[in-house]
């Protein structure tokens, strides 16, 4: 049996049991997989913390699961936000103080740009993306 953590199209998060990731993919193309919440069969696999195991084989598979797992999230975000590049602080703000319509964005901002982000109030989370060459 396998536990994975999951998401559906509205970001409820749970669990589900499978027997192997072949019958996780099984129900999910069958569309046998609904969110508890809100019954949408839209459901994917979510980001989770992998378990560290000893040997370097297993160390290896998680790091392979790991990249996996950052690439997708790094597709997540291109397909669900707006880039806005180096005006990230700028588009924030105005999003924070209801001078542009609330939506979600991403950039790149300086390291004292997203602290001064935060004191304000303005949530910020750094994404580690990994390189397009070890996605």
């Amino acid at each position: 049996m396998i536990l994975f953590d999951l998401l559906c199209s509205d970001d409820h998060r749970f669990e589900g049991w499978f027997k192997s990731g072949e019958t996780f993919d099984t129900q999910i193309a069958a569309g046998e997989v609904t969110c508890p919440v809100c019954g949408d069969t839209a459901v994917h696999k979510a980001l989770s913390a992998p378990a560290l195991l000893k040997g370097s084989s297993r160390a290896d598979g998680i790091a392979v699961k790991l990249r996996e797992a950052m690439a997708e999230l790094r597709q997540r975000v291109i397909d669900k936000c707006d880039y806005v590049g180096d005006r990230f602080p700028d588009e924030a703000r105005s999003i924070h103080y209801g001078e542009k319509e609330e939506r979600p964005i991403y950039g790149e901002a300086t390291p004292d740009e997203a602290k001064d982000l935060r004191e304000e109030g303005i949530e910020v989370v750094a994404i580690p993306w990994p390189s397009r060459q070890d996605s």
